[in-house]
């Protein structure tokens, strides 16, 4: 654990969980239920972005721009489409629109391996600066990156959701959905601003992250768990929860190979996760609530 290359790959790592896990966060927010389509956001974005730029030639950031305007659509459509008028038929239940997300889920797959294919691309590279050798310490660009990225949009939501009206109401309307809409607050709006927002941040996660990683039409299945265990383990009572939990994950999936072989990762993951789900499921950072 001394090994400070070990160290830098956990925070990439967790950097990615973490921003998967703050879409999680919004959505759970806005519309009072876990978005397992957040994976396949980031994977559309990615790997759209990947399949331009190889395939038709486009210019990188201009393959970037479309991933990430596919990410959004995909997210906004989620809600307009499928989340919404499943809550209206069923009182706004939250166990049908899990299902129905679910079903989004392997939907968004299959229709990206139909679209893009379904082998495999790297990831683009959107870093104008590196690598560097810190003595030891191998230090992509990339790498860079993805990391200060991450702490911008941790910033950026904190701000926007302690300052912004938008940020207030959205607040707002996830302590008690049933009031605002009393209230007379765009409860509407609110919500395809969550979605947008978090299908944006699922985007970025994604194309950062693809270039330590490579994707595919499957990605988005194994980065929704991650996101959704990442958000378990730190929690929704603070903006900058996700990222903490996302670390902590990431330093799990780092090192447990080296004390429990290549089982380790998955086994740790998953016994941390019974764990805080029998003893804290709150996560380690709970909401509080004003009475």
């Amino acid at each position: 654990m001394t090994d400070p290359q070990l160290w830098l790959s956990v925070l990439e790592i967790g950097s990615f969980f973490g921003l998967i896990a703050l879409a999680y966060q919004l959505t759970l927010i806005g519309a009072g239920f876990f978005n397992f389509a957040i994976g396949p956001y980031a994977m559309t974005a990615a790997l759209g972005a990947s399949w331009f730029v190889i395939e038709v030639d486009l210019p990188v950031w201009l393959g970037v721009l479309v991933g990430l305007l596919a990410a959004m659509a995909v997210s906004a459509l989620t809600e307009l489409l499928v989340v919404r008028p499943v809550q209206r038929r069923s009182g706004r239940g939250e166990l049908p629109a899990l299902v129905a997300v679910t079903a989004v889920l392997f939907i968004v797959q299959q229709g990206a391996g139909t679209v893009f294919g379904r082998r495999a691309l790297p990831g683009q590279n959107i870093a104008p600066f590196g690598p560097w050798q810190l003595g030891p310490v191998h230090v992509p660009g990339s790498s860079v990156l993805l990391i200060a990225v991450t702490a911008a949009v941790f910033v950026l939501v904190s701000i926007w959701m302690r300052q912004s009206r938008t940020g207030r109401l959205l607040r707002a309307v996830g302590d008690n959905r049933d009031a605002a809409r009393l209230l007379g607050l765009p409860v509407g709006r609110i919500r395809l601003i969550a979605f947008l927002l978090a299908g944006l941040i699922a985007g970025i996660a994604g194309i950062l992250y693809a270039p330590k990683s490579g994707v595919g039409f499957t990605s988005g299945l194994s980065w929704t768990l991650v996101g959704f265990l990442a958000l378990v383990l730190g929690g929704t009572g603070r903006t900058w929860a996700p990222l903490v939990g996302g670390l902590l994950l990431g330093a799990i999936q780092v090192f447990a190979p080296f004390y429990f072989g290549s089982l380790g990762p998955t086994t740790m993951v998953l016994v941390i996760a019974l764990l805080f789900f029998a003893l804290r499921p709150q996560g380690m950072f709970a909401t509080k609530v004003r009475l």
